[in-house]
């Protein structure tokens, strides 16, 4: 085996690999994207027309599909440069070392614990309130924008933060490890066609900071009471306080351990056969 021959090799790992980069967030974005799913479907069906009518020799249709592939990936850089945009503005975000501090089971328990408390008491008072938690995908964009606290979760401050006629009510909490870095943070809203008309502002920004990075939004109506969350661009709507607790403590475990039981959860059928 030469020095050519290995320089060779890992320039092919290192194509296969910005190649596969690349498609995990297409698909990731197609995943969480209205207008990014209706795009992939409109090149999927000139595709299929371009295969029909090149078989039965079509040749005005040929023509007009050709014409379409020549000049339609300027016209989708320049339809779809918001998205391309926040594309990219996500890539840029990404903690390649991850979460910036990995809690301890104690330390997550207590900042679950603390949440819950709170949002226990807002959604009996009828206090709006909206809580974003930050994973892998940096929130620095939003933070620079809003109050920043730094201080230790707990309850208390939480249902202070949003108190009626407090100055930060309206606004978002954005939680870093087990501080909460800042108040009064105010978030996109997502333009999903799915949502629920009936659902206000604070829903929409929750599902739209939720669907531009990998966060857990919480949201307590201030309508109704009722607790929901955001994750991976879906809205869990009309939750218990308890449901929230269970959900938290899943989506904050480690990635290591969530990896570690999987396999053992493989070994053991394994063992099992």
């Amino acid at each position: 085996m030469t020095l050519d021959y290995i320089v060779e090799l890992v320039k092919k790992l290192i194509d296969v690999l910005l190649v596969w980069l690349v498609l995990y967030y297409i698909l990731k974005s197609l995943r969480k994207n209205v207008k990014m799913i209706l795009l992939f479907k409109g090149i999927l069906f000139i595709v299929v027309l371009k295969v029909i009518s090149d078989w039965l020799d079509l040749v005005t249709i040929t023509s007009l599909i050709d014409y379409a592939i020549m000049w339609g990936p300027l016209a989708l850089i320049i339809i779809f440069q918001p998205e391309i945009r926040n594309v990219l503005e996500q890539i840029g975000r990404s903690q390649l070392l991850g979460r910036h501090k990995t809690l301890t089971v104690d330390e997550r328990e207590k900042m679950v614990y603390e949440i819950t408390q709170a949002l226990d008491y807002l959604k009996k008072s009828r206090i709006g309130a909206l809580i974003v938690i930050e994973r892998d995908v940096s929130l620095n964009e939003y933070i620079e924008k809003s109050k920043k606290l730094y201080a230790d979760i707990s309850s208390e401050l939480l249902i202070s933060i949003f108190f009626p006629n407090n100055p930060l009510h309206d606004g978002g909490v954005i939680i870093q490890g087990d501080k909460i870095t800042s108040a009064g943070a105010v978030f996109p809203t997502s333009d999903n066609i799915k949502i629920s008309k009936r659902l206000g502002t604070r829903h929409r920004a929750a599902l739209g900071i939720a669907e531009e990075s990998d966060c857990i939004s919480i949201i307590a109506s201030e309508e109704t009471g009722r607790l929901s969350l955001a994750i991976g661009g879906e809205l869990h709507y009309n939750l218990t306080t308890d449901e929230v607790k269970l959900m938290l403590l899943e989506e904050l475990r480690p990635k290591k351990a969530i990896i570690e039981e999987e396999t053992e959860e493989v070994d053991s059928e394994e063992d099992n056969q």
